[in-house]
């Protein structure tokens, strides 16, 4: 019960920073507010609960801005993929169907380590936030652990990280097996 309140306090804590990242996002691209853009809020209450809405008018952005990521495998070989800025570069892997055998296998719940990357020492120090209790707690049971190793999952697109290098550990050690 204890392991199922703590994924979904993670999971909750994920959608969060990808929601605010979006946000943000969105902040930084619009240089003005539209005379033509409403924004109206409604609030429900459903067994107690409260639930903020906000619905605007405006229209969506039609493209995010992307990032390029190069993920080595260890033979060597390099894939390039293309994420969207607020992905993780979990997201970046499974949007793009890249065959990584194992990786994500908890989907970014932050309870394995199987999305286990190596990073440059200068991209390592380039990463816009340190890795968290949690994170560093399942990259010790990670294979091929370095001190540039972080998780996938944690690890959000910025406009920084374009052109970001990784490198993929031969072999991963699922955490919950």
């Amino acid at each position: 019960m204890l392991r199922l309140a703590v994924t979904s306090r993670l999971l909750c804590q994920q959608l969060v920073r990808r929601e605010l990242a979006s946000a943000m996002q969105s902040l930084q691209s619009s240089t003005s507010i539209s005379a033509f853009t409403s924004t109206r809020r409604t609030t429900h209450t459903t067994h107690g609960i409260s639930n903020a809405r906000s619905l605007s008018t405006s229209q969506p952005k039609l493209q995010s801005e992307e990032v390029e990521v190069t993920f080595v495998r260890a033979n060597g070989e390099r894939v390039k993929a293309k994420g969207k800025i607020g992905d993780s570069l979990l997201d970046v892997i499974v949007n793009n169907n890249i065959d990584f055998e194992g990786f994500g296998a908890c989907e970014g719940t932050l309870t394995c380590s199987t999305c286990h990357l190596i990073f440059s020492k200068a991209d390592y120090d380039r990463l816009p936030e340190k890795p968290s209790d949690e994170e560093l707690d399942m990259l010790d049971l990670a294979y091929e652990l370095t001190d540039t190793s972080r998780l996938g999952c944690q690890i959000t697109l910025s406009k920084d990280l374009q052109g970001l290098e990784v490198r993929v550990p031969a072999t991963i050690n699922d955490a919950r097996s």
